[in-house]
């Protein structure tokens, strides 16, 4: 079969991402630059600035002096590089050979692909609407050669597709340019009046050779297809997935285990190999019926134990339903995690009991749900609603200790609710209060503990906390919002102590 190659070319590739984190940037006119030979360089232009002329390599003061109201921001060539990566990961529904064109394109390998589309008319124009439907600025072509369909989006017609073998006739009346030579060498080639791809057909071999050197000639010969290319193509994240064919279809609860105990060695096996250990993972039974029977579960740690991740499924094995059998095994592990070596040492030292911990709450979170358990960590903030976050992992480290020198309730109130109080005089705890419909008589009370936001955070008044204690003996977390003598001070309940 021919090769068939597909070349997109994202013209505006750096401002169209910035377009698409900031949607106001649309129509206005803005660049990105750099600092090249101690000046500011335009590196991208936005669509609107290349209607103004604009174009990179041009020098910002110039550019403002032209447009007064141009926004500039830095580049970050960085990013751009991984957007074109994602990019072709992503067009791995297209073709399982795209590849990377730096700086603003990608190359595709769709050789045998296009029939899927209903020809390549079809396939092109479904890639240049999913693109444009997402932001994209892009032009593309279709050609037997690399660097004739890279030739074609850039300096031909927007969707062409050049016929097999046809690439003489279509790169004839293209500028040099389009052969991917270096400045030095199309430089001289303008001196000599070339300026036409079809000229230099008519000039010998060896005298391109010897005005050109060997550059010209492979890059000419890789457009005509008389000298090879190939493409680098990028590589689709690692598949952890095992499959397990059953010789007979499998009716029976001891089967299954069997199965997937089968299945967690062999992927548990790889995970050892490559340091990494399953979050999430799913384990599915393809009937003889064709329907599809799965489970799932997850860890609080990437685990690759697998008698403790076949715990896991155990629980929800009841749950498949063989009917006329099972045919088909798959485990896919959906998330996976680095397990490094100091971690697993760490975690498996005997005055250690962190594993057997993550190993309990995950079997709980298999009977109760992995909603139903939550781990807290303290952050740098005084209002008590700010001072935790709540955190996925057991393995993540606290950015600050606990603080433990005040008492503090071990149910906290997501949002402080209002109470109604009645106070004997100012700074003095409440006697009784009102909590939904209820009225609570004070017995016992402590404070009060004055807490304020931080001094570049403070939009309101103090609170001052107040520990108080019912004739039941049960304890709550009241604070007032704002001092007597300052109009009239809330009140709030904010938590239940134990």
């Amino acid at each position: 079969m021919p090769k068939r190659y597909l070349s997109i070319w994202f013209r505006h590739l750096a401002t169209d991402r910035m377009v698409r984190l900031h949607p106001e940037f649309r129509d206005k006119p803005f660049l990105l630059y750099a600092p090249e030979h101690g000046r500011m360089v335009v590196r991208a232009s936005s669509r609107a600035l290349d209607r103004e002329g604009i174009a990179p390599g041009m020098v910002v003061a110039d550019v403002r002096a032209i447009l007064p109201s141009v926004e500039v921001f830095p580049d970050d060539p960085a990013t751009t590089d991984k957007l074109l990566k994602d990019l072709a990961e992503w067009f791995l529904r297209y073709t399982p050979v795209p590849a990377i064109d730096p700086p603003d394109g990608l190359m595709l390998d769709i050789t045998g692909c296009t029939h899927l589309w209903g020809g390549e008319l079809s396939y092109l124009k479904s890639i240049i609407i999913r693109l444009r439907k997402g932001g994209y600025d892009v032009k593309a072509a279709i050609a037997d050669t690399i660097g004739a369909a890279w030739a074609m989006a850039r300096f031909g017609k927007n969707g062409t597709i050049v016929e097999p073998g046809r690439q003489a006739e279509a790169l004839r009346s293209l500028p040099t340019s389009a052969l991917r030579l270096e400045t030095t060498i199309l430089q001289r080639l303008e001196k000599l009046g070339f300026r036409q791809i079809g000229q230099l057909s008519r000039i010998p071999r060896t005298n391109l050779r010897r005005r050109f050197g060997d550059v010209l000639l492979t890059r000419l010969g890789q457009a005509l297809g008389t000298e090879p290319e190939l493409l680098n193509p990028v590589q689709p994240p690692p598949l952890y997935q095992e499959w397990l064919p059953a010789l007979e279809p499998i009716r029976t609860a001891k089967g299954i285990e069997i199965a997937l105990q089968r299945l967690l060695d062999t992927l548990c096996e790889r995970f050892f190999n490559e340091g990494k250990g399953m979050r999430t993972g799913t384990f599915k039974g393809y009937r003889v019926d064709g329907k599809v029977e799965q489970i799932s579960i997850g860890t609080n740690r990437a685990s690759r134990n697998a008698g403790h991740l076949f715990k896991l499924f155990e629980l929800k094995i009841p749950e498949i339903e063989p009917a006329l059998g099972i045919e088909l095994f798959v485990l896919e592990a959906t998330l996976v995690e680095e397990v490094s070596e100091t971690q697993e040492a760490l975690w498996s030292m005997g005055n250690s009991d962190h594993a057997a911990i993550a190993e309990l709450l995950d079997n709980i979170a298999g009977k109760v749900g992995m909603k139903s358990i939550h781990r807290y960590l303290p952050l740098e903030h005084h209002w008590p609603e700010a001072s935790i976050k709540e955190v996925s992992s057991l393995v993540e480290e606290p950015e600050t200790a606990w603080r433990t020198d005040r008492p503090r309730p071990l149910h906290l109130l997501p949002h402080p609710e209002p109470i109604e109080v009645m106070v004997a005089l100012p700074d003095y705890p409440p006697l009784h209060f009102r909590y939904k419909g209820n009225l609570i008589k004070v017995a016992k009370a402590d404070g009060p503990e004055r807490i304020e936001q931080e001094w570049w955070l403070q939009t309101g008044p103090p609170r001052d906390y107040y520990y108080v204690e019912d004739e039941n003996g049960a304890r709550y977390w009241l604070f007032r919002l704002g001092t007597y003598g300052n109009g009239e001070p809330r009140w709030f309940l904010h938590g239940f102590f134990a």
